[in-house]
């Protein structure tokens, strides 16, 4: 018997498969510590539904007496970096379990794919490998309730429809609806092409004084968040030029491309295989520092930017971020604690 078994899951939305693991969990532990998973991220297609939301959907599935040994706290996804995840993780746990070495925990989830692989990032806690229920997974639930069709209760608990009828009342899910007819559209656009394409894309991460260059975005996917100066790469330009040429179409930085090329210090790759609802793309940021004895440039938004501006990087937040660009800031730069 465990002191508390540890499942991390996204469970956008809950469902019966989510179910049948922690009822497994309730019959081998004193405890289960539920760690949701993209918490503190803005509504999106992919992340349609908050924490409070989600905790609702699992609790309210339980007898009271069930869902008391259930904790629900929530986890901050952390992308390319997998060392600064596991200490995430590790101190969502601790904060439910204190700090005692005498406490057997262990971890339960489905080793389904190299996806799984994190459940082998804790070797002191004893996995608990559980079958896939049904193969029943959230995303194409998800697509299918965005697009206007409620699941059925074969696939979702009783607890998740309610949640999901209500949601789908309010203004929130007319935008997510939205932009999920949008994505569906959009893909439809190269859906005779003999494979899905790969995108390639650029985001520029401007420095200055600690502070960082964003634009709104204007359109959709993400209409409203805030993003990095960035976009797609044209046929005859190389990923450096591409990036200077969407930092001035978006934001009408007047630097030439000697100040920029000399305010230049770091590139990285991002390609987490879901980082963009619009298909399978790879984004190559480019690291630049501005001179900071000399005032902040002032921007302005342009082509599909709403508007171009400058935040303090204490100021950043996750909760208003577009896609993966939280992830490349904290990445390429130290963010405050």
């Amino acid at each position: 018997m465990f002191d508390y078994l540890v499942f991390i899951g996204r469970f956008q939305p809950f469902h019966v498969g989510h179910l049948a693991v922690i009822k497994t969990a309730l019959a081998q532990s004193k405890h289960v510590i539920l760690l949701i998973g993209s918490a503190k991220q803005p509504r999106s297609t992919r992340n349609a539904f908050n924490f409070d939301e989600r905790m609702q959907m699992v609790l309210s599935a339980f007898s009271a007496e069930d869902a008391a040994r259930i904790r629900c706290v929530p986890l901050v996804d952390v992308l390319y970096n997998d060392a600064r995840w596991v200490t995430s993780v590790e101190q969502a746990v601790q904060s439910v379990t204190g700090t005692n070495p005498t406490l057997k925990i262990g971890l339960v989830g489905h080793y389904k794919d190299r996806t799984s692989y994190y459940l082998s990032l804790f070797p002191n806690w004893e996995p608990v490998s559980v079958p896939s229920y049904r193969g029943i997974s959230a995303t194409p639930i998800r697509d299918a309730y965005l697009l206007g069709q409620l699941p059925l209760l074969d696939v979702v608990p009783s607890s998740t429809l309610t949640v999901l009828q209500t949601f789908m009342q309010s203004v929130e899910y007319q935008k997510l609806q939205e932009e999920a007819h949008y994505i569906v559209d959009y893909k439809k656009s190269w859906g005779s092409a003999p494979f899905p394409p790969t995108f390639v894309t650029v985001d520029a991460i401007v420095i200055h004084s600690n502070h960082v260059l964003l634009i709104e975005r204007g359109g959709m996917p993400g209409r409203g968040l805030y993003a990095l100066p960035g976009g797609f790469l044209d046929p005859d330009e190389t990923l450096f030029n591409a990036c200077l040429r969407e930092l001035r179409e978006e934001t009408n930085v007047s630097l030439s491309d000697a100040d920029w090329r000399a305010a230049y210090k770091t590139q990285q790759t991002f390609d987490d295989p879901n980082r963009s609802v619009r298909g399978r793309s790879i984004t190559q940021g480019f690291y630049f520092q501005l001179n900071d004895e000399l005032p902040l440039p002032q921007v302005l938004g342009g082509d599909d930017a709403k508007r171009a501006f400058w935040v303090p990087l204490n100021e950043l937040s996750s909760e208003q971020m577009f896609e993966d660009h939280y992830a490349i800031i904290q990445e390429l730069t130290i963010l405050p604690s």
